[in-house]
């Protein structure tokens, strides 16, 4: 059987993806150079920019593919359970599962400010498992707390992300699940 010419392309794609991937990992961005890319993949360079415009093109196009991997986990593990808290913490408790992808912390959390400028990496971030968060958190807040729903979106957001800095780095995941927890609970006193 042949293969149409679009699974050639989506086969060069993710060929493409998977290399850079591996490569950003073990070298981080500035040190991965495009040549080494394309023998990863077994692509030429020609392949490399009908593709993406620049080795930036194909860094952001490898974040987002990890950006939405860690939604699509968070939203498997909370969509089930119908009580807000405890959707939450299963979604948290996927969000650090998918974190835990071997560089994965790095690529999002690191070097995807660094490399495509803070402000487009929130962007990410927004679309992604911030906006699996901000839905868990309107789900469970009331009153004055959810006239507060953006702010404490980005707070624990920004709390997620340093826990999962800190657990790359050999810290307790057990202790960070259960201090996300704590701060869950604190936003609504029962």
């Amino acid at each position: 059987m042949t293969r149409s010419n679009k699974d050639r392309t989506e086969a060069t794609r993710t060929a493409l993806l998977d290399a850079a991937r591996a490569l950003f990992v073990d070298r981080g961005y500035a040190a991965t150079a495009t040549p080494d890319i394309v023998a990863a993949a077994g692509v030429t360079r020609g392949a490399l920019y009908h593709h993406f415009e620049d080795k930036r093109a194909l860094f952001l196009a490898v974040v987002e593919r990890e950006a939405s991997t860690v939604a699509a986990e968070i939203e498997a593990r909370a969509a089930p359970e119908t009580d807000a808290r405890k959707a939450l913490i299963l979604g948290a408790r996927g969000y650090f599962d998918a974190m835990s992808q071997k560089g994965r912390t790095r690529l999002l959390l690191l070097d995807a400010p660094a490399v495509l400028g803070s402000e487009r990496a929130a962007a990410l971030d927004r679309r992604n498992a911030e906006a699996s968060l901000r839905a868990g958190l309107s789900n469970l807040l009331r009153d004055e707390a959810g006239r507060l729903l953006d702010q404490m979106t980005a707070l624990l957001s920004a709390g997620f992300d340093r826990a999962a800095v800190e657990i790359a780095e050999g810290g307790d995941r057990a202790a960070y699940e259960a201090a996300i927890v704590c701060m869950i609970d604190g936003l609504c006193p029962r």
